[in-house]
């Protein structure tokens, strides 16, 4: 990745004013592999915002690279579902990132087994949003590079005060050339292998090696998760995880048993079945087999339009039905 930090001058906190605004790091968010993260408040424009501070660990022998990566890609990348970079501070041997926090350190991962607030309405909303932003970081037409996330999960997803999803952690993204974005022959070694609770594509963790179809494994966790309302580690046990238990019970047409029953309920068969399709084929475990983002777009979209075609269906059944 070819810049120089002088490109990024205009972006750099001074680190007073950060450690001013985060209460001299008092209140963690959650720690990382790379990076802690802290809650704070920053006077902008004469008025107070709600920011997240990412100090990136000084005993991480990659520390620079991850932290300048995450500045490029903050700085080049801009969509109503990626959080926004205000700045950042590399002084006195600190690496910190600071961005608008939406939602006070609030991710996804907070709401999955909340059927209530997480409608399933909602759940398709998220997945809609989250594979526009995917879409739009493996190609945008103005842009001549196309990026590979490395690290979707439901943590790194903020959820801001309208339900729409941020997408956030941009440490391990790699930026490649925009004609690779439909060629899954197309694949990148990395040096180290990163696997957050059972998220990782499988021939990534074989071979290190990457490419877009990485990230729909990843994103189709996501969307398991969505639909069952759980996390991908189940339990506190080693090495049980949603992936495999979703496979199973989707090849034998029995995945309602591990759905939130409140949230099934809510579920129109049809939206039901174009949604776990698609997550189920992003799993496939042979990666240049598993969708490509359009078409998980499109899916999704028509997932969508079926629950509310549903749902107005409902309301105006119910209506007649008090008359």
């Amino acid at each position: 990745m070819m810049f120089s930090p002088d490109d990024f001058a205009h972006l750099k906190i001074p680190l007073e004013s950060i450690r001013s605004a985060a209460n001299n790091f008092s209140y963690s968010l959650g720690e990382h592999l790379y990076a802690t993260k802290y809650i704070g408040l920053l006077s902008l424009s004469g008025k107070l915002i709600t920011i997240c501070a990412r100090r990136f660990k000084k005993e991480h022998e990659d520390r620079d690279e991850l932290f300048w990566t995450e500045v490029y890609m903050l700085s080049s990348l801009k969509h109503k579902n990626l959080v926004s970079i205000i700045g950042f501070c590399d002084e006195d041997d600190e690496k910190i990132i600071i961005y608008k926090d939406p939602s006070w350190g609030i991710s996804l991962s907070n709401y999955l087994s909340d059927p209530m607030r997480l409608t399933w309405v909602r759940r398709l909303e998220i997945s809609v949003g989250l594979a526009n932003v995917l879409s739009y970081i493996y190609y945008d037409e103005p842009r001549d590079f196309s990026v590979i996330h490395r690290n979707i999960n439901c943590y790194t997803v903020l959820m801001n005060d309208d339900w729409e999803p941020m997408l956030m952690d941009w440490e391990l993204s790699l930026k490649i050339k925009a004609s690779e974005r439909h060629h899954s022959f197309h694949t990148h070694t990395v040096s180290s292998v990163w696997d957050r609770e059972g998220y990782a594509d499988p021939t990534y963790l074989e071979t290190n090696t990457v490419n877009h179809k990485s990230d729909i494994y990843s994103f189709g966790i996501v969307l398991f998760e969505l639909l069952c309302g759980r996390e991908s580690k189940i339990g506190d046990q080693d090495n049980k995880y949603l992936a495999p238990m979703a496979i199973f019970h989707y090849g034998e047409k029995i995945l309602d048993d591990i759905i939130d029953p409140d949230l099934w309920k809510q579920m129109d068969p049809q939206s039901f079945d174009v949604f776990a399709k698609t997550a189920y084929d992003c799993l496939n475990e042979d990666r240049s087999q598993r969708p490509n983002i359009d078409e998980i777009v499109t899916r999704l979209e028509s997932a969508l339009k079926l629950q509310m075609d549903h749902v107005r269906l409902f309301s105006v059944s119910s209506f007649f039905n008090t008359e």
